[in-house]
């Protein structure tokens, strides 16, 4: 019996245990899991390099806000089968990144995580460092690709997820769902209300308000070790004036909830594991006191968001006094619905119960084809997806980041002399340019093939099912109706197919990034989410198609083919990022030395600074360590350590601590850790620390 066993190991018995699965979700029988939870930092290099997100070459690291973090969560079910959700403090997600997040995992376990059963989803935070997605539009303003940023992260999730590996335990899982008020618009309302009026008469709001927490508790204590929470925001709080790396809105709300849960444990430390990870914020900004012209005060245009000459640039903000300010009021309000959910679990959450199961597959989306119900004509249409393409709305950014030169949202029209620059970098055809109506395409992206792919044409569609909790991963953006059209196709593909009425939640920026996917309504207005959705008007009708096939194949355990793998070009990548040649400090100094010391004493709510001489932060990225602390002299005469760059009361290169309203009084001091290159080769460390201070 053995020796039979042996012999169906490897593909045949992952394919059965997955026939099992299937096989129970189809008819929702109860079944136990195993949990693990994993955190690693995944920081990228802090300083010289560009944030991915404004496309702005100007907007390079100065500097640590708030650190990167890679949260992982293996969920594995009675019969062995298993999933993986991480959810990446970054701006999106790469498909170069997940496959040698994959390489390292395999090599230690083998065939155990693959790209069907494992989802990687960035949450958009856009003040973190760029360059590591190999498609050149997308790396343009971060001069090309970054292997410090690449391997961060390749290293940071990979890590989290053998942590998570680790700490396998028997969990029960919980849904739960709550409103959150006052932490997000629709940043595009006029391509909003172009949505069938009785399609949007089904909501309440022209974005999703409800947060949707997926909970861990321990099977034996009943205590919470982990949660994934789900809400449709752009983490844009930070603007694209802020030169600091920041996980922004979301990746404070989840420091807030780790720090209550994991009660004086250190940032980035701690068992208990809360991510909130991105879904359908495609048009959602959290800048709630609206779009206003930055010179008078006005509102702007409502379909261009543009101004008057001379009232200047259409900016969002809100709802604090500065970037900062807003993006802890929006982290706390997100935190605190959470932590609400998490308390009253045994009253506001239903427990989740059944198989884990999964299906992926690669779609080319420029082959794509589907038919489609015209509204309009009351007929079937077939339809199909275009090579990718901007329009010209692309170049006018949004209200939470303007672009530059003076393009507008909503341009439904060409322009000769941006038409002769767009040629001769690729010209479109004029199929192409009649596939992708009413776009005017402003850069030919699927035609441009020099030095590599501008943006992808094959892209991974996925479901990942934990009993009847669903998440359907998305390789971009979708807006508010583009994700609520998602998830009621893939529930009632679900039911159409004989299977379990599905609660859907989009896992959005996952596996590989291909800008938005907008409604073919919305498309028409040409705002900047339509002009950014690459494969025509129809993009969100092929995905609705290829979603719902794979939650019908899903059911009926039909296999899947894998699709087309999308192009290998790490070879082709260019980089004119330079490294750090050498560090350099004065004469008579030494590196860790400090050049300017904090005063002697503080009060509460002060802000205490010092400037050491340092090393280059690149030199060495330090995770799950940090490039300064903050020390506490304890009665015995040793220091202990209260805060370091990951709290967000610090920030580097020249240290600071805004002391809390709960600090004890005492004696304190920074400490600086770094490493500098030497000019005749080599990398040193090297610590220094400032004199004591007190707070009182």
């Amino acid at each position: 019996m053995d020796q039979r066993l042996g012999q169906f190991s490897g593909v045949k018995w992952s394919k059965l245990r997955m026939a099992l699965a299937v096989l129970a979700l189809a008819i929702g029988t109860t079944g136990a899991y195993r949990v693990g939870v994993g955190r690693a930092d995944c920081t990228g290099p802090s300083v010289e390099i560009t944030f991915m997100g404004y496309a702005q070459v100007t907007q390079r690291g100065t500097g640590i806000h708030l650190r990167q973090y890679a949260r992982s969560y293996v969920i594995e079910d009675e019969s062995g089968t298993r999933v993986v959700f991480v959810s990446v403090d970054a701006g999106m997600m790469g498909h170069a990144v997940k496959r040698d997040v994959l390489a390292v995992l395999q090599k230690k376990y083998g065939e155990l995580y693959t790209h069907a059963n494992v989802v990687i989803s960035g949450t958009h935070t856009h003040s973190t460092p760029g360059g590591f997605l190999m498609y050149l539009l997308y790396d343009l303003t971060s001069l090309g690709f970054v292997p410090e940023t690449f391997n961060a992260l390749v290293h940071g999730i990979a890590q989290s997820v053998i942590r998570a590996h680790n700490n396998l335990v028997e969990a029960r899982l919980y849904v739960a769902e709550t409103e959150v008020l006052e932490a997000n618009i629709n940043r595009s309302p006029s391509a909003y209300e172009n949505n069938p009026e009785e399609e949007r008469a089904q909501y309440r709001h022209n974005v999703d308000k409800t947060l949707v927490q997926l909970q861990f508790v321990h099977a034996r204590t009943g205590a919470p070790f982990g949660a994934i929470n789900w809400f449709a925001v752009h983490p844009t709080s930070m603007n694209n004036t802020n030169r600091l790396v920041s996980s922004d809105n979301v990746g404070l709300a989840a420091i807030l909830l780790e720090q209550e849960r994991n009660p004086g444990a250190l940032v980035g430390k701690g068992d208990f594991v809360g991510a909130f990870a991105s879904s359908n914020l495609g048009d959602v900004s959290p800048n709630i006191n609206g779009p206003k012209c930055e010179k008078t005060g006005l509102p702007c245009d409502v379909l261009t968001s543009s101004c008057p000459s001379g009232a200047g640039a259409c900016f969002a903000s809100g709802p604090g006094r500065d970037m900062f300010e807003s993006t802890e009021i929006i982290a706390d309000r997100l935190y605190r619905a959470a932590a609400g959910l998490l308390s009253t679990r045994t009253t506001k959450a239903r427990e989740v119960t059944g198989p884990v199961a999964f299906v992926h597959q690669y779609v080319d989306m420029t082959t794509a084809e589907t038919v489609h119900f015209d509204r309009a004509t009351q007929t079937p249409v077939r339809v199909r997806g275009c090579l990718p393409a901007m329009g010209y709305s692309f170049a006018a950014g949004t209200t939470d980041g303007p672009g530059a030169f003076d393009f507008q949202q909503g341009t439904i029209t060409d322009n000769v002399l941006w038409n002769a620059v767009r040629d001769f970098i690729a010209e479109p055809t004029q199929d192409d340019k009649d596939c992708q109506a009413p776009k005017p395409i402003l850069l030919a992206t699927g035609r441009a093939r020099f030095p590599y792919d501008w943006q992808p044409k094959v892209v991974p569609t996925q479901l990942l099912v934990v009993g009847d909790f669903a998440m359907a991963a998305v390789p971009g953006e979708f807006t508010t109706m583009a994700g609520r059209r998602l998830r009621s196709a893939v529930a009632r593909a679900s039911v159409a197919a004989g299977g379990r009425d599905l609660q859907v939640v989009v896992a959005g920026l996952s596996n590989m990034y291909s800008s938005y996917i907008t409604t073919p309504e919305e498309y028409e207005i040409q705002r900047y989410e339509g002009a950014s959705t690459l494969y025509g008007p129809h993009t969100l009708t092929l995905y609705l198609e290829q979603y719902k096939r794979l939650a019908g194949a899903l059911v009926r355990n039909e296999t899947v083919p894998a699709g087309p793998t999308p192009p290998y070009e790490d070879d082709k990548q260019i980089s004119l990022t330079t490294g750090v040649i050498f560090d350099s400090h004065p004469l008579g100094k030494e590196f860790g030395d400090v050049k300017v010391q904090p005063e002697a004493a503080y009060e509460r709510g002060a802000t205490v600074s010092a400037v050491f001489i340092a090393g280059n932060p690149r030199n060495n990225l330090m995770h799950d360590k940090s490039f300064f602390t903050v020390e506490q002299q304890q009665p015995d005469g040793n220091w202990s350590v209260v805060a370091t760059d990951a709290n967000w009361e610090t920030s580097d290169i020249e240290f600071s601590w805004t002391i809390g309203p709960n600090t004890l009084d005492g004696l304190y001091r920074f400490r600086h850790f770094g490493y500098y290159r030497y000019i005749l080769g080599g990398v040193y460390p090297y610590v220094g620390a400032t004199n004591a201070f007190s707070v009182k």
